[in-house]
């Protein structure tokens, strides 16, 4: 069975994508902060099928990325490593000038420099399997100016570009990053805990089949879009 690392698995788009792989019988090691809901989740994965390693803890701790990556080498390797967690820096969002540099920074060591040392630990695995792939969950944030996003937007253009370089320097896996658009989740609402239009929101799992579709699609590394990759493929079962 393939193995996928999901980050921020607990909850929100991880969990839903990791109940998305259970289904189709991967193998999961599943890590988040809160070791209650990341149980959950792995319970919840488990009763659809898979096979799953919880490891609770912070992926900005060095010590922690290699404890995931050791259970995924215990399951068999690493087949797709889903960079999801994220930090804010602020919660309520502020502006820039608000923004103090230890949120800043904050926010770029949870969103890249974690996912830069997880795809390190994690890239002999990823190279040794059949159809290695990364996958790492953008933002709109990234491509747009939006008030208060600033340092949270900043992190995640980063984070596509470090996308981008590395789908160049390792032709042989897939390096997807993938802007899911606005979701309800807890991340969402912390940012803007006010937010009128939170109802409107689609729920994680109604992107799911958007992060299938790269999965069984492998198109060539690069940013992708939700909304763009669902739109394609109701066209598609349209003709």
């Amino acid at each position: 069975m393939p193995v996928a690392v999901i980050t921020g698995g607990s909850k929100g788009l991880g969990r839903a994508l990791a109940l998305a792989l259970a289904e189709r019988g991967w193998s999961l090691v599943l890590t988040a902060r809160g070791p209650g809901e990341l149980a959950e989740a792995g319970r919840a994965a488990e009763g659809l099928g898979g096979v799953v390693r919880t490891v609770a803890g912070d992926v900005a701790d060095a010590g922690h990325r290699s404890e995931v990556v050791a259970a995924a080498r215990a399951l068999g390797g690493v087949d797709l490593l889903v960079n999801n967690a994220s930090a804010l820096g602020a919660a309520p969002l502020v502006t820039l000038a608000g923004l103090g540099t230890a949120g800043l920074r904050a926010a770029l060591e949870t969103n890249v420099v974690a996912a830069h040392g997880l795809v390190r630990e994690a890239l002999p695995l990823l190279r040794a399997a059949p159809a290695g792939a990364v996958v790492s969950v953008s933002s709109d944030a990234a491509v747009e100016a939006y008030p208060a996003w600033g340092g949270y937007g900043a992190s995640k253009a980063a984070l596509d570009h470090w996308s981008a370089v590395l789908g160049v320097e390792e032709p042989g896996l897939r390096v997807w990053a993938v802007d899911p658009g606005d979701l309800r989740t807890e991340l969402y609402r912390a940012a803007v805990p006010d937010d009128p239009d939170e109802a409107e929101r689609p729920e994680p799992e109604a992107v799911v089949p958007a992060f299938l579709r790269l999965l069984d699609e492998r198109p060539v590394s690069g940013r992708y879009t939700a909304a763009a990759l669902l739109e394609a493929a109701a066209d598609g079962a349209g003709r």
